[in-house]
């Protein structure tokens, strides 16, 4: 069984994540949203929330399941069988960042194998971090965020 983790903020889930979700379970008998918890990050949503809008977008497919995990990703990996990581570019400063990422990761572990999801261009400009913004300006976020999450902003 092919077994892939996508880890992440999701802070909040954004449409961009969601076309990611789409096309990597394609791949995979089982992929995992990760939702990593960061102590030294002040977040918009709780992870607990976090972790309920997601099974909200995702309900309907049982190959895809949701859980929260705290330290290093790649031990995570380990710990629910995913030998691979999945990881969404959005742009050349992306991929930069996520390829140092990856050479660590293979570093600590290398039969963890990262995969590169290259976003479709209507969603590389939608950031988790943007959107957080336009929220706490009380901008109208709806167009950037899958419909079954906007319940929990």
């Amino acid at each position: 069984m092919k077994t892939a983790l996508f880890p992440g903020s999701f802070d909040p889930l954004t449409k961009a994540h969601v076309d990611i979700v789409k096309r990597s379970v394609e791949l995979f008998d089982k992929l995992y949203i990760g939702v990593g918890v960061n102590s030294s990050k002040k977040g918009l949503l709780s992870v607990e929330q976090r972790e309920q809008m997601i099974r909200a977008v995702f309900e309907h497919d049982e190959r895809i399941h949701v859980i929260a995990y705290e330290g290093l990703t790649v031990d995570f990996c380990k710990s629910i069988g995913a030998a691979y990581m999945i990881r969404g570019i959005r742009t050349v400063s992306d991929f930069e960042y996520e390829k140092a990422i990856a050479q660590m990761n293979h570093s600590l572990a290398p039969d963890i194998e990262s995969i590169f999801i290259v976003s479709k261009p209507g969603y590389s400009s939608i950031s988790s971090t943007i959107v957080r913004e336009i929220i706490r300006y009380n901008g109208d976020v709806s167009q950037f965020i899958p419909k079954e999450a906007l319940p929990y902003l």
